[in-house]
């Protein structure tokens, strides 16, 4: 099978990396000429994930027109970025076999990366691969387990096989919307998490957080037609737990600057800080009581403090768990 990987981010690059030890013909995509000449003449993707050697036998272009003779497309683009970037070659991509790789809620018109690709793209077959993994590990070769979730489930047993590398191990699912929604929320959880560390208001207000946030999630997957088990497997619990505990994570030193009062690189792309404006105001939509979410999404615009969030949190009326 051939596979090309959109986006030569640190996860695009470690997926591609990953996936050359399968024996497949493997094309990484950059947007910028400039950089993939770079990572063409150094071998390396000094940009994102340095030191890190890129495999002879990785195909490197900035020529979306690759696509045409691509018969498996992971989308490791960030999620905000995926609507217009499918918009624009719908017409390379319509009856590929379309994985999405960004974890999130579009800011615009909330919902996840399923839905966009289905509607764009209504040939295809569409997937969702997500779970507790950092690039530089998957690039690295170190082992990692991930959800690829797939609505047909014979297809996604295709892609399982094609997907799966010597240190990638899939768990397959039908279960698409709790799969994408696990993956876009817990990133909204690693900010509180990150930004209570930040402030130094210690470890156990960290495992409050990251327990009544992980209800959050399953409330809202549950009131969309998910299952709460792929909430509690690796594309829920298991990355919220890698997420919310490692400064590794983008999401996480976020919080981290949120609580220390501190800037954050611009150029570093923060899904979380989208999903949380997002997911908040699909919560007042559907209905679903959602109030970490809601202070992650005020605390990311600026309108109230870690002390305050932390005061509304704590203010709210006792309840049974």
């Amino acid at each position: 099978m051939t596979i090309g990987v959109v986006g030569a981010g640190a996860f695009g690059t470690g997926l591609a990396i990953s996936l050359v030890s399968t024996g497949q013909k493997i094309t990484l995509w950059g947007r910028q000429p400039d950089h993939v000449a770079q990572m063409q003449a150094t071998g390396e993707n000094a940009k994102r994930l340095p030191g890190i050697p890129l495999p002879a036998s990785l195909d490197l272009t900035s020529d979306v027109g690759f696509l045409a003779e691509t018969e498996t497309v992971l989308l490791a683009i960030p999620m905000q970025q995926l609507g217009p970037f499918v918009a624009s070659h719908r017409d390379l991509l319509d009856g590929k076999n379309l994985v999405a790789c960004c974890k999130g809620i579009d800011l615009a018109r909330q919902v996840g990366p399923s839905v966009i690709l289905q509607e764009s793209c209504p040939k295809s077959t569409v997937a969702v691969l997500t779970g507790p993994s950092f690039a530089i590990d998957i690039a690295r070769g170190m082992p990692t387990a991930l959800t690829l979730a797939c609505a047909d489930e014979t297809k996604g047993r295709a892609l399982q096989q094609s997907l799966t590398t010597p240190n990638i191990r899939l768990y397959r699912t039908t279960d698409v919307i709790g799969a994408e929604l696990g993956g876009a929320l817990k990133n909204v959880v690693a900010i509180a998490c990150g930004a209570v560390m930040g402030a130094h208001l210690g470890e156990s207000a960290r495992a409050a957080l990251m327990t009544r946030g992980y209800a959050e999630m399953v409330r809202m997957a549950e009131k969309l037609g998910a299952r709460s088990d792929t909430l509690a497997g690796l594309s829920g619990f298991g990355d919220l737990s890698l997420t919310c505990t490692s400064d590794t994570s983008r999401n996480y030193r976020f919080g981290l600057s949120l609580g220390r009062n501190e800037g954050f690189d611009p150029s570093v792309t923060v899904e979380g800080a989208a999903t949380a404006k997002a997911a908040s105001a699909l919560a007042a939509e559907i209905g679903v009581e959602m109030p970490i979410t809601n202070a992650v999404a005020a605390l990311a615009t600026g309108s109230i403090s870690v002390q305050d969030a932390l005061k509304s949190l704590l203010s709210r009326p006792l309840k049974e768990e």
